[in-house]
């Protein structure tokens, strides 16, 4: 009797895991669908190339269901592309510092109060990094280098650096502290420093974690709207260099969407772009599982080797 229940709880449990499964599955696939729905239109029925969509800077698109107007949404592109990577790169290195500090450094006190320090940042809404953006760093930036203003591809960036800061650095903490000990125990027997190791043994083996955790922060880069709007200045131009105004893909489509006639060509470019997004964040998932495999991969060799 006991069995049977066992069992029965068992095949319950099962079935209640496997339908929210496939219903993670199913809602993930139904929004592609509605997007694709949405956004098909910009080249079935208002006739755009895929080829304007991605390299033509020309962005007019008519509020209107007759069409006539220009899509190229290089501009949202590129920005978006620059905003992100500039971000990445400042907020990279502090990120890999903090996680070896707390991981390698000073364990303790980097378990007790850097990390839940870092962790906090994860927590505030992305309308006060927004916010102490436009009220501190644009007038900051304006200053410092003598500009008309600061709404800038630096401002947005440095907003998203931090905002990205506790991602990559919490997911690269978790990926060196998942090193196995013995790894550190042998090098340190042949007469290693711990500089040496972290350098030569740690972070080589924490490297699919660490390329993962980059992954998550470009991705969190690339979906924020609300701060990034608020200090880039939200203009249809290239940046001609990280002290220019521009605009990105997620700020356009929170700016206009709103005012945009249903239906309309501009309504329909609109959703294009939600499109690009969504391709990208599969991309990026993708990413991120191949990475993840990899690591597993080099990890069973390692352990075989040993």
């Amino acid at each position: 009797m006991y069995n049977r229940e066992m069992i029965k709880n068992e095949y319950l449990g099962r079935m209640i895991i496997t339908i929210c499964g496939i219903l993670v599955i199913v809602l993930t696939l139904s929004i592609g669908v509605f997007l694709l729905v949405k956004g098909a239109g910009t080249f079935l029925i208002y006739k755009h190339s895929v080829w304007e969509f991605l390299f033509s800077s020309a962005w007019d698109p008519q509020d209107t269901s007759s069409g006539g107007g220009k899509v190229g949404a290089l501009i949202y592109i590129a920005g978006s592309l620059l905003t992100c990577g500039l971000a990445l790169l400042i907020a990279a290195p502090f990120s890999f510092a903090g996680a070896i500090f707390m991981t390698e450094i000073a364990p303790k006190t980097g378990l007790r109060l850097f990390r839940p320090a870092v962790e906090i940042f994860v927590g505030i809404p992305s309308v006060v990094y927004g916010w102490i953006g436009l009220t501190i760093l644009v007038p900051f930036i304006k200053n410092l280098f003598n500009l008309p203003h600061g709404f800038t591809v630096l401002s947005a960036s440095l907003v998203l650096a931090v905002m990205i800061f506790p991602t990559i650095t919490t997911v690269s903490a978790d990926a060196i502290r998942s090193v196995p000990q013995e790894y550190r125990d042998g090098a340190y027997a042949l007469g290693m420093t711990r500089w040496e190791v972290i350098k030569g043994i740690v972070i080589p083996a924490a490297k699919g974690g660490i390329m993962t955790a980059i992954v998550l922060g470009l991705s969190r880069a690339f979906g924020e709207a609300l701060a990034v709007a608020m200090v880039i200045g939200k203009t249809k131009a290239f940046p001609r260099s990280i002290l220019s105004p521009t605009n990105t893909i997620t700020t356009a489509i929170a700016s206009d969407m709103g005012g945009a006639m249903e239906g309309g060509e501009y309504n329909t470019a609109l959703w294009t772009m939600a499109i690009l997004l969504y391709l990208l964040s599969l991309f990026f998932i993708y990413a991120i599982h191949k990475i993840a495999n990899q690591t597993s991969e080099g990890n069973n060799k390692c352990r075989k080797t040993i």
